[in-house]
């Protein structure tokens, strides 16, 4: 095939394994019940006048399935650990015992289930819409490409084929997810 014509579809991929990325991140932010570190991945705290990264400034720990323990490396950021997750607003209530700040991770009820397997379809169809629109944008490129007829048809069923390919694998991420949100 012609050169110009592979670059637009590495292009796209490119693009479209971006989205899947991206979707991943968005997913594992859902919690599913069980404690993890990477519940607290986004959050950020104030150090010495910077937004720095919690795992910056503190060790995250799960202890046990219900419980999220932040050991702060420095004792006077305990208040502004504490600060960072409550204005993160992700649903947990920080106790501060003065040493570490100690998260209980609520079990999930029926209705909160449902709103978080909303929240992952969501996503996913976010996700779909970027896939959809590098598709349009591959295939305005092989339009304008100075290429035979044949080449454009055959161009645009290898576009389509990854649309379909990258479209699957999220239908796949979200039942797993779904799956994951659902089990009790």
């Amino acid at each position: 095939m012609n050169e110009e014509i592979d670059f637009i579809i590495d292009s796209a991929k490119e693009q479209m394994e971006s989205a899947i990325a991206h979707l991943e991140k968005e997913l594992r932010n859902i919690r599913a019940g069980k404690a993890t570190p990477s519940m607290l991945a986004g959050i950020t705290v104030d150090y010495y006048g910077s937004q720095t990264p919690l795992s910056q400034v503190a060790n995250v720990n799960t202890p046990d399935a219900r419980t999220i323990s932040v050991q702060p490396w420095e004792k006077a950021m305990l208040q502004e650990i504490e600060r960072g997750i409550m204005i993160a607003n992700i649903g947990f209530n920080p106790m501060n015992n003065g040493e570490m700040i100690i998260i209980n991770v609520p079990p999930l009820t029926e209705e909160r289930r449902i709103q978080l397997s909303k929240q992952a379809k969501a996503a996913v169809e976010h996700d779909k819409v970027s896939i959809r629109n590098a598709r349009k944008d591959a295939n305005n490129d092989i339009k304008k490409s100075d290429v035979s007829d044949d080449m454009k048809k055959n161009a645009e069923a290898r576009i389509q084929d990854l649309t379909d390919t990258f479209t699957k694998t999220t239908d796949e991420m979200y039942a797993k997810k779904e799956v994951d949100i659902m089990t009790v």
